[in-house]
């Protein structure tokens, strides 16, 4: 195995978490491929630089206190990202619930204020759709609404 290549990747992801399907495409990029590609990854798993559960939790996490994301938006990232069901599970139980509604009440209430034109059922139409595409779920939304 290439040392100057394993050393480029450990690098790599040392820097932020990775998830295998980024690492797997950055080594394409590198020319590797086969049983090389599949060698690097394993000895990176081994040597702990590369951990899926570690990264879905710090996706998650992320996310959710920078983007402000709801949990079907992060699950569908993951889930594009190749994440085990077992580790994007993980991942959701990083999210307190009691700070998963302060936030979604925070983005109602500012979402509000932008859109206060229109008729009612206009405003409901465009923050419900809104808050929907942050990845927040119907049920929670259409209760945290209520008057």
């Amino acid at each position: 195995m290439d040392a100057t290549i394993l050393n480029k990747l450990r690098h790599y992801c040392a820097y932020q978490e990775r998830c295998h399907e980024e690492v797997r495409t950055k080594l394409l990029s590198l020319k590797v491929y086969g049983d090389r590609l599949e060698e690097v990854i394993s000895q990176l798993v081994q040597e702990d630089f590369l951990n899926e559960e570690r990264y879905a939790k710090a996706y998650a996490g992320g996310k959710f206190r920078m983007q402000k994301w709801g949990r079907e938006r992060i699950r569908k990232e993951l889930r594009f990202r190749k994440i085990s069901e077992y580790c994007i599970r993980q991942a959701m139980e990083e999210i307190p619930e009691e700070d998963y509604v302060l936030t979604l009440d925070q983005l109602i209430r500012s979402a509000k204020k932008r859109y206060a034109s229109g008729t009612p059922a206009q405003r409901h139409y465009k923050l419900m759709n809104y808050l929907l595409s942050k990845g927040y779920e119907r049920s929670l939304i259409t209760e945290r609404l209520k008057p």
